[in-house]
């Protein structure tokens, strides 16, 4: 039996409207791999929220080294031995490595010791970086490197580590699983938040499930099937049928050797860049975070400009038209980014049914809005998608994450497309949702649209993918059969490999 390090008990916390955790109880033990499992909204962010003193419970209590555990803050954790790595990293691009660690710290050394400390407890553990890089010119797995040494060089107790794989590839996910257990053989506990179940399996030796804020099961991963885990999560999952094979219908979308410089002083640009998509055909794009992914998307959905003649929507060149002209031409988009991008957090959900229908669906006739109309758009979506939301009225930055994703893709697949292009459709997506948005594409490609997939979830992509690319660094690769490629083959063609043979007949 391993000692405990941290025990709660009871922690309860409500908001208006909402039993966020309800008398949940569960322990740590030293050295640990605990994995933290449930759907969106299921309570797992504000319990490592209470552990880690951004967020103080209403009830309970919580017990470290045997000692009453109550951070009013995060500094106060950290002093403690808890530390965390956020899902979405906290750096500042203009800055470099040791500075962004310094920020980071209560007392730092200075810049020339840091530094020093960096490049040890990089090498010790396993994590090459160079504390004298700007991190604007990290890949994600650099960065995401940048927030664990940060953390390690606070000597933690307790490691939590939040969706920490959804930016990098097998490889680096093999390197950071390595420096994880190494931490854990050392004494320190990894409470690990994921909605990848198999990598659950693999890594970690308990789990605690949360669903609608209540604990349902603490169980050993190891001893359950991924499908027996995400039904303890969410109940009853929907499996996809097998993708059968089937011809390529007619060109829809075609760019042909596309270089566009980015937007963004840090982002990616984009070297020729070649690909057609058939009727009917689901085209998964890999990649890292940013090696293009989000330029790609905003070339294609029009938010930024090319020659007309190197992006063609069924044989019209259309490079050179905004966003709403290709929507009434039939080619829809839905970004990474749900708030401030893909919707505008402070107006409501018909509102933002508006902003990207109004031009296809036709909500407004010489200047005036139909508003009963928008609203029915909104409701229609709502609906068939199962957005969880007292209604139309509520404001986008009011729904979780999964309900909000659901209303997005749902809105553009409304829009009845000829092609749609969505950027990781399913991230950070409960299991009952992914596999609901993952349906709702095939089902539209069943009906004849082209879909383009940009995603980081490998599985995702092999689940869904008629045909596979990958982008590096701006360059996408030869597009090849989704059908037979090992995660191992797609990793290669993410770190670069691009000049790899197919596998099998048939690959472009």
């Amino acid at each position: 039996m391993r000692k405990p390090l941290l025990r709660l008990h009871g922690l309860t916390k409500a908001y208006p409207g909402v039993l966020a955790n309800d008398d949940i109880s569960f322990e740590i033990g030293e050295g640990q791999m605990h994995a933290l499992l449930g759907e969106n909204g299921a309570g797992k962010s504000t319990l490592v929220k209470m552990i880690y003193g951004l967020v103080r419970p209403d009830r309970g209590e919580m017990i470290l080294r045997d000692k009453p555990y109550a951070p009013s803050q995060p500094s106060e954790a950290r002093r403690a031995g808890v530390a965390m790595v956020f899902q979405h990293f906290s750096l500042f691009d203009a800055m470099d490595v040791a500075e962004n660690v310094a920020l980071g710290m209560e007392n730092p050394p200075s810049l020339r010791d840091l530094a020093q400390r960096i490049r040890d407890v990089s090498e010790e553990y396993g994590l090459p970086l160079d504390p004298t890089r700007l991190v604007g010119d990290l890949s994600a797995g650099e960065r995401q490197r940048v927030e664990i040494v940060r953390c390690l060089l606070q000597d933690p107790k307790l490691l939590i580590m939040d969706e920490p794989t959804s930016v990098l590839t097998p490889q680096e996910v093999d390197i950071l699983f390595r420096t994880l257990r190494q931490l854990a053989a050392e004494g320190t506990a990894i409470l690990y938040i994921s909605h990848k179940l198999e990598e659950i399996r693999a890594l970690c030796d308990e789990a605690t499930i949360l669903r609608g804020g209540r604990k349902v099961a603490t169980c050993d991963p190891r001893e359950k099937s991924a499908r027996e885990l995400a039904e303890l999560m969410v109940g009853q999952v929907l499996t996809p049928p097998e993708k059968p094979d089937k011809p390529k219908g007619a060109v829809l979308l075609e760019v042909d050797n596309l270089s566009l410089k980015s937007n963004n002083a840090f982002g990616t640009s984009l070297k020729d860049i070649s690909f057609k998509l058939h009727a009917g055909e689901v085209l998964g794009i890999a990649g890292v975070a940013g090696n293009g992914q989000d330029e790609l998307l905003l070339m294609l959905s029009g938010e930024l400009l090319a020659p007309a003649g190197q992006v063609r929507l069924k044989g019209e060149g259309i490079g050179q038209l905004g966003p709403n002209a290709r929507r009434v031409r039939g080619l829809v988009a839905a970004p990474e980014e749900r708030l401030g991008h893909a919707a505008a957090p402070d107006m409501s959900l018909t509102e933002n049914a508006l902003l990207s229908g109004v031009a296809r669906k036709g909500l407004a006739k010489r200047g005036f809005i139909n508003w009963a109309a928008t609203e029915a758009f909104a409701r229609e979506v709502i609906a068939k998608f199962d957005v969880r939301t007292p209604g139309p009225h509520v404001l986008a930055r009011a729904l979780s994450g999964g309900n909000l994703q659901k209303f997005v893709i749902g809105r553009e697949i409304e829009l009845a497309p000829d092609v749609i292009v969505v950027n990781q459709p399913t991230w950070g997506v409960d299991a009952a949702a992914a596999a609901f948005i993952r349906q709702a594409l095939l089902d539209l490609a069943a009906k004849g649209a082209g879909v383009v997939v940009i995603s980081q979830d490998l599985d995702e992509l092999l689940e869904v993918a008629d045909s596979f690319a990958a982008l590096n660094e701006g360059r996408l690769s030869p597009v090849r059969p989704a059908k037979g490629l090992t995660v191992d083959e797609i990793g290669l063609m993410m770190g670069g490999a691009h000049d790899m043979q197919p596998a099998h007949e048939g690959a472009a």
